[in-house]
């Protein structure tokens, strides 16, 4: 009788061991950036279906929650959540994070007025540097905590005037507040087609684009396991790619 009760109490140790390790959470903070992410958007968008897809791969539970982009910084610095996504690639936050292999992102660079005259003076793809100091005259709007590009955010001689989103750098370049800002152009065609149709004939995307920019999670170094989560993700993303299904979630969401 006492090995059947053992025998019992080791299947049901296995069964419910088994059934937490199914249901263990990843826990990430985000922010509403449409059209890759966001909580009006279908299934939160293509970011959040690769990401969750890619857990769901390594059993994981994905669990999403929107802040400003400071605030979803912030929280991930200090190990409140696991990590934050969807981030961009940085050298300067490898003391306090480590980044998941990359999935697929888009263009940036710069939006301007149509009735400015402003261009490139050469290839900003072939040499950046020149590119942005002949434009060291204008004013340009970044978002607060965004990384950009290395040459973009180290050039100390622009003036940059930091607001909270794309959103409201959108307002101000419309108002001529600044000549220049940095956004994703799909970020930029979706909040003025969505929001400020009227804006699409005095707004344009300055050509050509200054990087493909791939998108990674973050995971902070503070939080638990952080090591073993981050490879879970990576072999669940692997999965994903050969098998189609990261090709399918995004022609799906129309990428």
């Amino acid at each position: 009788m006492c090995k059947f009760r053992l025998a019992c109490f080791l299947l049901l140790a296995t069964f419910f061991c088994s059934y937490s390790a199914a249901r263990d959470k990843i826990v990430l903070s985000t922010l509403n950036w449409e059209p890759y992410i966001g909580q009006e958007l279908e299934n939160k968008g293509y970011v959040n279906e690769i990401v969750k897809a890619a857990f769901s791969e390594a059993s994981y539970e994905l669990e999403v929650l929107f802040f400003p982009w400071a605030r979803a910084l912030h929280v991930a610095t200090l190990g409140h959540v696991d990590g934050l996504f969807p981030e961009y690639y940085d050298e300067n936050r490898l003391t306090d994070f480590v980044f998941s292999d990359p999935f697929p992102g888009g263009p940036v660079g710069f939006y301007k007025r149509k009735d400015q005259s402003i261009k490139f003076s050469v290839d900003p793809r072939k040499d950046l540097a020149a590119a942005l100091k002949d434009l060291r005259n204008y004013r340009f709007g970044v978002v607060r905590g965004y990384i950009n590009t290395k040459e973009f955010d180290e050039a100390d001689y622009l003036v940059k005037e930091e607001v909270i989103n794309d959103d409201t750098n959108i307002k101000r370049l419309y108002k001529n507040r600044v000549q220049l800002i940095f956004i994703d152009k799909y970020v930029a065609q979706y909040i003025i087609a969505k929001r400020y149709p009227w804006y699409a004939l005095e707004l344009e995307f300055l050509d050509p684009p200054l990087e493909i920019k791939p998108l990674y999670i973050a995971f902070s170094k503070k939080a638990p396991e952080y090591k073993k989560k981050l490879e879970s993700f990576n072999r669940g993303l692997k999965t994903i790619r050969e098998n189609k299904l990261m090709e399918e979630i995004m022609m799906k969401h129309g990428f």
